[in-house]
């Protein structure tokens, strides 16, 4: 049990992880200061708990989300979430995040200041077509160097978090900015959704499934065990490596004018801290590591993406969806790194919510039967809720925004919380009770 758990949690770890997610812990610990340490327990508890919790739930059924949200909602209501949430992990933001994360953090830094919008373009360019021709084909090999250089990256982050941690440990962290200043949990669970995390577990979840059954299973118990010791694997490399990561950024010496710029915060740590610790010529290997660990990550998200809309709506080929999605990445990587965090926000705002929800009803479902209606009015609640704090917030709504300010936990980003605990509440009294679908240990 306990290896069968820790290979495919090191295995998933290796799924997740993207150069991406080093680019959010620094900027938190820069721009928290004195409020480090709430800042970051917020981060994890959205970015690591939330995300391990969605995929332990989800692996819990073999059948996965889809099912889960189709009978306990509805398939319509399914098939909208997923297409959302795909085009959120996939074209959208996480799949030109990861191009850009690899010119900010590898390339950039290595080429002259003037030529950086021509640079990214060219660079995404060749980045695309080799990860479309691969996408068109994908195989076996394009897995064996995901697992083999994001354990060869992870170690060599581990390695530049304690040097940079011996080496500016002692340095004074600066002040607070923003809203780090006065709410920072709440501000470092906002951005602990930026990591994508808990939404991919909900795609990452099949993989689970399927990795786990080539494991074979003796019994149902031993099957549910090694998924909780999957949980906690991932959620410990992911923890340590976030906080490492935090720190660092919380001491690293940041100039006043990053500070205040539009400079990316985590790719500035990033960048200099490795050429402060290793040397100037350390960011040619760094650009190359960064570059390779977010291009394996690209393709994976272009191959499940194309096969879940070619499965939803099977109209189109698999080929057409690749090449949609490949170009939509291009187009949008080229808008730059900071451009897509904060246009995806809204996005995120909206969906983080509701898939939380959806994890504590499927979670509470298993302990209890509840009323399928009381489940629809519960996820129908979330979801006006999180549609209103999005246009609230970008149209500049002051009676919204008042309104949903005094529900509780809203100054910890959470006004939906409540709502849907009384939901869930409702779905335990309401009739037409459904009872959580078992498995038997030959479906595995």
């Amino acid at each position: 049990m306990l290896k069968k758990g820790s290979l495919t949690g090191l295995l998933l770890f290796g799924i997740f992880f993207g150069a991406g997610n080093l680019i959010f812990p620094p900027s938190l610990g820069a721009l928290s200061g004195g409020n480090f340490w709430p800042a970051i327990a917020g981060f994890v508890l959205s970015g690591v708990g939330i995300a391990v919790l969605t995929l332990v739930i989800g692996t819990l059924n073999p059948k996965g989300y889809v099912h889960e949200i189709s009978t306990k909602i509805s398939p319509l209501y399914a098939t909208i979430y997923l297409v959302a949430l795909y085009l959120a992990i996939g074209p959208f933001f996480a799949i030109p995040r990861t191009a850009t994360t690899a010119y900010e953090v590898g390339i950039a830094p290595l080429l002259p200041s003037g030529v950086a919008g021509l640079g990214l373009v060219i660079f995404t360019v060749i980045y695309f077509a080799i990860a479309y021709l691969i996408a068109l084909n994908p195989s076996k090999i394009l897995d064996s160097i995901g697992r083999i250089l994001t354990p060869v990256f992870a170690i060599l982050i581990v390695i530049l978090v304690v040097l940079g941690a011996a080496k500016y440990g002692s340095h004074p962290t600066q002040e607070a900015v923003g809203t780090y200043a006065n709410a920072a949990f709440g501000t470092g669970f906002l951005e602990g959704y930026n990591t994508l995390d808990a939404l991919a577990a909900v795609a990452f979840s099949v993989i689970a499934v399927q990795t786990l059954k080539q494991l074979g299973f003796t019994s149902k118990k031993e099957y549910i065990s090694t998924i909780w010791v999957v949980g906690i694997v991932v959620a410990l490399a992911f923890s340590a490596l976030y906080i490492g990561l935090g720190f660092l950024g919380n001491h690293f010496p940041v100039p006043q004018d990053i500070m205040t710029g539009d400079t990316n915060k985590g790719v500035y740590v990033l960048s200099q801290a490795t050429q402060a610790i290793f040397g100037s010529s350390a960011q040619i290997f760094l650009a190359v590591m960064v570059a390779m660990t977010c291009f394996t990550t690209t393709v994976g998200l272009i191959v499940a993406t194309a096969e879940f809309f070619q499965k939803t709506f099977p109209r189109f080929s698999y080929k057409v969806y690749t090449t949609a999605f490949t170009l939509i990445g291009f187009a949008i990587a080229n808008v730059g790194l900071n451009a897509i965090i904060t246009y995806s926000v809204p996005v995120l705002l909206l969906l983080y919510p509701i898939t939380i929800t959806i994890v504590m009803m499927v979670m509470l479902n298993r302990l209890v039967p509840l009323s399928k209606l009381g489940m629809q009015i519960t996820m129908g609640v979330v979801s006006v809720l999180s549609f209103l704090v999005v246009l609230a917030s970008q149209f500049k709504w002051e009676g919204v925004s008042n309104m949903i300010n005094h529900l509780p936990f809203a100054d910890a980003s959470m006004p939906w919380l409540v709502p849907a605990l009384l939901g869930l509440a409702l779905s335990l009294v309401l009739p037409g009770k459904q009872k959580a679908e078992s498995f038997e240990i030959d479906q595995l």
